[in-house]
Formats: C-alpha cells, structure tokens, sequence
C-alpha cells in the first residue's frame, strides 16, 4: 500500500514539473485588439487562389510586396450537382518547400509512464532526427545522492531505443530539488552551484555517447523558473558554466546548448525580464564562451511565422504588438544580437516552436473545449493553420544557417495533462490518440 501511494504521488508530481510550453500571461492589462479580417484567408492580393498570403517586413521595417506562401489554404467545400460524391476534402496541407534533412526536425516527448515503443514510432513516421525529453531535477534526484529509479530507467529506455533508430537526443535539465534550495516556492536554482554541474556530470557519465546535446535550464528570466533568488542573466550563465563543466567532464563530445529565455512582452523585473533584455545580459555576461548553441523558443502565438510586429495589418486578434509574439521577429532579432556581439557561429536551437488551437480538443463527454484564461489567442487557429505554420517556419528555418534543430512542442502532452491546460492545444495528438493535421504533414513532407 506505501508503494502504491508513493507512486502515485511521484506521478502526480511528475506531471506539474514537466509542463512547458509558452508562458501563460501573467495578469497584465490587457492587449487592444487590432482590427482584423473575418478570415485568415480575407487577405489582399491572390486571395481567389486559395493560396495563404503573408506579407513579410525587411529588415529594414519598410513592407514588401505581399508574397504567396507555398501551402494552402484549408479549400471551402463546395456545393455540386453532380456526380453525387464529392471529392474528398485534403485532411492535411502538402510540404512545398525544400527537402528537410531529418536532422532539422525535431519534437518534443512526454515520457513518464509512456510505452517507448509506441514513442518510437512515433519518431520514425514523423521522420524526426531529433527527440527532446524534460529532466526535472527535483523529481530525478529527491534526496542528495539518491536517483529515482523508475524516472531513471524510463529514460534509458528511451536513449537506448531513440539511438537504436537513429534519433538524437536532446536532455532540457532544470528545476533544482527543494533540498538543494534557499526557498520552497515555485521553482528555481540551487543554492550552491556545485550541486548542478554534480547532477550533470551524472548524466552525462550515465549517457556518455549516447545523449547528443544537453540544455542548460529553461526560461530563466520567468520568477517561476528562477525563484529564490532575483532575476539574473550574469546568474544563470554561472550556473550553466557549472553544469558545462559536469558534462564535459565525462562527455566532451556532447553539446552544450543555452537555457532559452520566455517571450512574454513583459519586463518588469519581477515576474519577467523581457527575452531580449534578458538575451542580450547573457552575452555581455560570457554566454558564447559557455556553450555551443543558444536555446531559443520562437513561438507564434497566433500570429503566422512570416508576418512581424511591425506589419500594418494582423491576422492575430491579440498577442500582435510585441515582437515577441513573432516568431520571424524572435530568430532574427536573437542572430543579429549574436552578430553585434562577435557570437555569429554559434546557431540558434529552437528547442521550443509551434502553435496552438483548442479545435478538435473535446473533454469526456465529447464537447468541444473552448481554450483555458490566458490562451484565448488559441480561437484564433485552426488545426489546419496549425499545420500551415510549422510548415512554413520549418520551410524558413531550412534556409537560414544560423538555425540549428527546431523541436516542435509538443506531441503527446495529451497523455498527461486534461482539456483544461493550455499545452494540449499544441499536441500533436489528440486525447483520442487520432493525428492533427500537423502531424499528418510532417508526416508526409517527403512525398
């Protein structure tokens, strides 16, 4: 009976570390909507072609001429008299754009209690040559030298399979374990230091050669990420040359990739440091000399991945007047600070992308779910723009290269979290285990 209690209090607890995905909006006043189209598709120019437009910003800030995306619009089914079958609507949009080496794609898992071999599989029909798995410290090591055996042994089951098929894997480490912290509260880094590069030393000895790259925390200039101690930039590059040091140490061949900062269009230094504030601290602070990629997470919001801040015209109803919510606008901004500071070989790891739609997401009773407070932007997606949009962004990726691996969050956060959590909009599974369009895609892509 104590073991079964125990487990399902691990489980539980497993559960609440391993949420990712976009910040929820901290309370904020809130964003005026600007006046936008009925329809993703009411747009100038080519709109009778059923073609989706986008209309990109130069560098510069001045507006270019509108330009035809290369995947289509969801087709509005039509009425005929004959014959009396109709021809089949498309169940997902067609990849147009240049083959993608497997090794540009990557997703990110939830594991615990998971069947690794239905993962697997997974894996392989997506194509993906790259998995991504949360580490949250606390949960792996409870007590000072003590490692939680089933957490553990998933893992290896999943590194051992992942490099049995050829798939790269990517460990995300953060969460200190309340023993090791000042304060109980939220979460955050260790007290000491030292106690981080331990833990990543001993991953890396347990993994050496078979773990390809390990990021450094997650979303640190959130206080829920960072708690017990003020926001640092200069702080979290100390930390991350301890952990550094504790992979290099027994896996020299592993890369070492950046924590990537939240985009949430909020500084007030408290509950967020705005991400390219943040961003640029990290460089002045010695973060290119630390690692060997930066850890960034592009998302979209609901804006489309070629439109930009600066564009008269959104198809977002909220979540648009901030760079932050562009994803175009967060790559470039964050390689041309790589740039100004002499840091342009090290690659941009978009090690959290994608976008979020609450369509198709019904609870127990099969009633459609409308998006949780704070994800209202979500309405304004379908699970066909869904699908449209990390095509397009995996599409832009593949010609700039100063981008590294883009993982896609999330597959399977169905399997852990109910209708009432933002991350299951971005699954690519529904709770039914069916395909979203998006999966069905990549899926597809090279054909």
């Amino acid at each position: 009976m104590y073991r079964l209690f125990a487990f399902l209090i691990i489980g539980l607890l497993f559960l609440v570390a391993c949420r990712g995905g976009p910040p929820a909006v901290p309370a904020t006043p809130a964003i005026a909507p600007t006046a936008v189209p009925t329809a993703i598709t009411d747009q100038p120019a080519a709109a009778t072609t059923g073609a989706q437009v986008f209309i990109p910003v130069a560098p510069g800030g001045e507006e270019t001429a509108p330009t035809v995306a290369a995947y289509p619009a969801q087709p509005e089914p039509t009425a005929t008299a004959a014959p009396p079958t109709a021809t089949p609507e498309p169940e997902y949009p067609v990849y147009a754009g240049p083959p993608l080496n497997r090794d540009e794609v990557g997703v990110q898992v939830y594991l615990h209690r998971q069947d690794v071999r239905d993962l697997l599989r997974h894996l392989q029909a997506l194509d993906a040559g790259w998995v991504k798995v949360q580490v949250s410290w606390k949960l792996h090591e409870p007590r000072p030298g003590e490692y939680n055996e089933e957490l553990i042994s998933e893992l290896d089951k999943l590194v051992e399979g992942a490099n049995g098929q050829g798939v790269k894997v990517l460990l995300s480490v953060s969460k200190a374990p309340e023993w090791s912290r000042p304060t109980t509260e939220m979460d955050g880094p260790p007290g000491d230091y030292a106690l981080f590069e331990g833990f990543m030393r001993y991953l890396a000895t347990r993994y050496n050669g078979q773990v390809a790259a390990y990021e450094l925390w997650n979303e640190p200039n959130l206080q829920r990420e960072w708690n017990g101690s003020p926001l640092s930039a200069a702080d979290l590059v100390e930390l991350m040359r301890r952990g550094a040091t504790g992979v290099r140490s027994a896996d020299p061949a592993a890369l070492i990739i950046a924590a990537a900062p939240a985009t949430t269009g909020i500084n007030d230094g408290v509950n967020a440091i705005d991400d390219r504030v943040y961003f640029g601290a990290m460089l002045a602070a010695g973060a290119a000399g630390v690692v060997d990629g930066f850890g960034v997470h592009p998302y979209g919001w609901a804006n489309p991945p070629d439109s930009r801040a600066g564009d008269a015209t959104q198809v977002s109803s909220s979540h648009n007047n901030h760079p932050s919510f562009f994803f175009a606008d967060t790559m470039n901004d964050y390689h041309d600070m790589l740039v100004a500071a002499g840091a342009a070989g090290k690659q941009l790891w978009a090690t959290e992308f994608g976008w979020g739609t609450f369509e198709g997401i019904v609870n127990e009773e099969g009633a459609p779910v409308s998006p949780p407070a704070g994800s209202e932007f979500m309405a304004d997606n379908s699970e066909w723009e869904q699908a449209v949009y990390a095509l397009r962004a995996f599409d832009m990726a593949h010609d700039w290269s100063w981008a590294g691996p883009m993982f896609l969050w999330n597959l399977n956060f169905t399997k852990a979290l109910g209708p009432e959590f933002q991350e299951v909009g971005y699954s690519m599974l529904r709770f039914d285990e069916s395909r979203r369009p998006v999966y069905r895609a990549l899926e597809h892509r090279g054909e």
